[in-house]
């Protein structure tokens, strides 16, 4: 097998999670330790014991063998005997034959079965039998002498050491204690790890709840404090610079306003119509132009993510493409509710549909619910793409002019201004989505755009 698929197999098996990996580094070595330490167990002390202890009954049961065969008149007095001093029941069947009987062990883990088999091999030297099943406190030995069946129970508790539960109970129980340790130390290390991600997360996604209270060890407190004045930094920035292009796009209107209305109050002529109307043309584009520019440098950070219908908001921009004279078609669910910065959306899905309905005759929208596939929400990952696609039959982008598409001010339309993608894909990323071109079915441009559940 390749050295790379191994190395795929293995990396298979690990947890995928902090959680998994740091409790797996902290309970393997303890695993192999007490393997280690069962193995010297079982391959030591047990082995050696349990051989000693059935060489011990094994022993009693060939002499109580060896006297009933040579004295048979003298058996009574031997069976009382044995009783008394060894603790062992005996009982003899005349005339009876040993018929071999295959039995399942009775703890196949433990050497006790064979080391007493292999013992009264060595000593009794004639056919014998071992039932550990009938009794539950007592092992059955029947030899077979020459005039029938010997019956000898010997107490388990002769062939078993205590030392063995007590062995077991040490190794289970400090496994289980030292897991239980490790698993809710790691979780509390863990757990502050992921608050940190879930903010991380909510702030670059426009939810912003506020700053985290540091907690877990002090290399995760550094990365929160880090975070916080992040934060602190990032924001003062964005208040900073929608100060500031507010002031901008008040400076830059107040001239056009003041064209505006010179324009209006020159005098009118059949012959300077027509160069008036072109003058308010020019101003008309002029003031869209510069809130397309402004828009996109905004980027609309200060709107709070809420929960809205998608459906509804697509609903609403269809129906503004249609009045604007588009051809558009809508499918989708009754509703589709999640967070959502609902005016920046609009802008997005507007842009969308006015360039699909600037270059095509017809436009069909659509918004469905699409599993998301990996995590899943056990991780605090949304469990679903809420995803709006909308397509048209234009002439559609090439291929390999798609991703370039999304650049400002990369217009390959006449009088555009090459920001209604750009500011789209900044919607859907600060929504914590992803926006997408690609072939239509109807022949031209779709373009895809997927939102978190």
């Amino acid at each position: 097998m390749p050295r790379r698929a191994i190395e795929r197999g293995l990396r298979g098996l690990l947890p995928r999670g902090l959680l998994g990996r740091s409790v797996l580094i902290i309970l393997l070595p303890m695993i192999v330790l007490q393997a280690v330490a069962l193995q010297l167990f079982y391959g030591g002390h047990l082995d050696v014991i349990s051989r000693r202890l059935a060489g011990g009954v094994a022993g009693e049961v060939a002499l109580i063998a060896e006297l009933a065969q040579r004295a048979p008149e003298d058996r009574p007095e031997l069976f009382r005997e044995a009783a008394w001093r060894l603790a062992l029941a005996l009982a003899f069947e005349e005339g009876a034959r040993l018929q071999p009987v295959e039995r399942p062990a009775w703890m196949p883990f433990l050497p006790l079965e064979e080391d007493l088999d292999h013992a009264l091999r060595e000593r009794v030297r004639r056919p014998f039998d071992t039932d550990w099943q009938s009794d539950p406190r007592s092992v059955i030995i029947r030899i077979q002498l020459p005039d029938g069946v010997l019956h000898v129970e010997a107490p388990r508790k002769r062939l078993f050491t205590a030392t063995l539960y007590l062995f077991v109970i040490w190794l289970v129980g400090s496994a289980l204690l030292l897991s239980g340790v490790a698993v809710l130390f790691m979780k509390n290390q863990v757990r502050a790890i992921r608050r940190l991600a879930a903010a991380a997360e909510a702030f670059g996604t426009g939810r912003d709840a506020g700053p985290i209270k540091p907690e877990g060890a002090t290399e995760v407190r550094q990365a929160a404090h880090a975070f916080n004045h992040m934060r602190e930094r990032i924001r003062r920035f964005v208040t900073q610079r929608t100060e500031m292009l507010a002031g901008i796009s008040h400076d830059l209107r107040t001239p056009l306003t003041r064209l505006r209305l010179g324009l209006a109050m020159l005098p009118r002529s059949p012959e300077a119509e027509e160069d008036l109307a072109a003058l308010a043309q020019d101003l008309d584009e002029m003031e869209r132009m510069i809130a397309a520019y402004l828009a996109f440098a905004r980027g609309d950070g200060m709107e709070q993510p809420r929960p809205a219908d998608l459906v509804a908001l697509v609903r609403d921009e269809a129906a503004k493409a249609r009045r604007a004279g588009g051809e558009v078609a809508m499918t989708g669910p009754e509703r589709l509710v999640l967070p959502l910065r609902a005016d920046a959306l609009r802008r997005c899905l507007g842009n969308l549909l006015d360039n699909a309905r600037r270059h095509a005759r017809h436009v069909a929208v659509a918004v469905q619910a699409v599993p998301r596939a990996g995590r899943g929400a056990a991780e605090g990952v949304s469990a679903f793409w809420a995803e709006v696609t909308v397509d048209d039959d234009g002439p559609g982008i090439p291929e390999a002019e798609r991703e370039s598409a999304f650049r400002p001010f990369m217009s390959g339309a006449p009088g555009g201004t090459g920001l209604g993608l750009a500011i789209a894909r900044d919607i859907v990323r600060a929504h914590g989505g992803e926006i997408l071109l690609e072939q239509s079915p109807l022949g031209g441009l779709r373009a895809r755009l997927r939102l978190p559940g």
